[in-house]
């Protein structure tokens, strides 16, 4: 790897790590307001949002702008959502602020890797990114769930620390809450991920200065995403990776509710079983990394129905010990899936548009997709509709989905077969 990248390596780990913990911690602050249980997935609605509507500024942003430069900035953009949190903003909207932070953050650090790595490398530096990622996810849900437990929230150290907090709620600068504490504790990590940025080298990448009105950044996006959409390789790539993340944005809360209704964990314990999945996509995208070469990519489909079976497997346990091995088989199958097919879309998102126009296009779909699917699972959940029938039907249209991706890939494929063997087949004699 390249100097320089596993510096990106850690900043992203922090950033990642402190907007997972931040979460938990923020649904224990909805539980405090006494608001129901839907509106957890609404978190992540707002978060995804800015996702979404910045989609198409965002990349010529992150093409603008020294990349390393934008990502301290937008760690900067994070801890003020979180401060905005501390000062009483609703949750959701303090989420939307955090999102709006991560949404530029993404195609600058995406960006950056297709700058600095060949592509060669793009699978084994992807799984890098992914480990990363998901190894932040672990350990912010494990880091949420100690900062929202019950032991540590009455512990001396964190009542002494809250004394200090105590004035600036008095003066009405922040609110009196016993997380308070630790949300002060994130923002840490988030400056701690700024610095980190600040230390990774400028690639030396430049492009054209982008058009700045709103007219004409909307329709280079919109021509970017039909193109991304209508290459082949990059339009399959683009299809899995979309649904992917929704599936993984929601199944994120699916397994805290049914922790919760099923198992009858609370929060925190809820919080630490999700490391199963997490450690699952780790040791999925570390054998995809070395494994798998990215001419490979689009044999891993089958891992795709696997991933829609599995879910459904995993609401109908009632039992622990029977849960824990299939979320990690989940997380497995998800490592395997997404690492090959997420390099092969940047390759090609590299290749036909720009670093950061082709991760801007990426994250539009693929959050779209997580609102749509949380959006769905948030009404669902208002319905009172029984969590473990919402898991079941949920993962058999994933399944259904990605069998009909791999069914249509396989057909082309053998369309690709029959032309080229009509093409070396001699042509038939003349008759004389």
């Amino acid at each position: 790897m390249p100097p320089g990248f596993h510096l990106l390596i850690a900043a992203q780990f922090a950033s990642a790590l402190a907007d997972n913990a931040l979460l938990i911690v923020a649904i224990a602050l909805l539980q405090e307001q006494g608001l129901p249980g839907w509106w957890a997935p609404l978190l992540k609605f707002g978060f995804t949002l800015s996702y979404v509507l910045l989609a198409p500024f965002v990349g010529p942003l992150a093409d603008t702008f020294p990349k390393a430069r934008l990502m301290a900035w937008m760690n900067g953009l994070k801890m003020l959502g979180v401060l905005g949190l501390l000062a009483g903003l609703h949750p959701i909207a303090a989420f939307t602020i955090i999102g709006f932070g991560a949404a530029a953050y993404a195609p600058a650090k995406y960006g950056l890797v297709t700058e600095m790595v060949c592509a060669q490398a793009l699978v084994k530096a992807n799984a890098w990114i992914e480990v990363s990622v998901v190894f932040a996810a672990l350990a912010g849900m494990v880091l949420g769930g100690l900062l929202v437990s019950p032991a540590l929230l009455g512990s001396e150290l964190i009542h002494h620390a809250g004394q200090g907090l105590q004035g600036l709620a008095d003066a009405g600068f922040i609110q009196g809450s016993r997380l308070s504490v630790s949300m002060v504790a994130l923002m840490g990590v988030y400056l701690a991920a700024s610095l980190l940025n600040i230390g990774i080298p400028d690639s030396g990448a430049r492009y054209p200065t982008a058009h700045l009105h709103l007219p004409a950044l909307l329709r280079d996006f919109w021509r970017a995403n039909l193109t991304l959409w209508r290459d082949r390789e990059g339009g399959l790539s683009l299809a899995v990776t979309t649904i992917f993340w929704g599936v993984g944005a929601t199944l994120q809360f699916a397994v805290l509710r049914w922790a919760a209704y099923v198992l009858g964990l609370a929060l925190d314990r809820a919080a630490f079983l999700q490391a199963a999945v997490a450690v699952g996509v780790i040791a999925g995208a570390a054998l995809a990394g070395h494994k798998v070469p990215l001419a490979a990519a689009k044999r891993m489909l089958v891992f795709g129905v696997a991933l829609g079976l599995l879910i459904p497997a995993v609401g109908l346990t009632h039992h622990l010990s029977v849960t824990l091995p299939l979320l990690v088989l989940v997380g497995v199958v998800g490592g395997l899936l997404v690492v090959p097919l997420n390099a092969l879309l940047q390759h090609r998102g590299f290749v036909l548009l720009s670093a950061g126009r082709s991760v801007a296009v990426q994250g539009f779909n693929e959050n779209a997709s997580v609102l749509g699917m949380l959006g769905t699972y948030a009404a669902l959940l208002a319905l009172d509709l029984p969590i473990t029938t919402v898991m079941v039907g949920f993962g058999l249209c994933i399944a259904a989905a990605m069998a009909l991706l791999m069914r249509r890939e396989r057909k082309r494929s053998r369309q690709d077969q029959q032309e080229r063997q009509e093409a070396l087949r001699p042509p038939a004699a003349l008759s004389p």
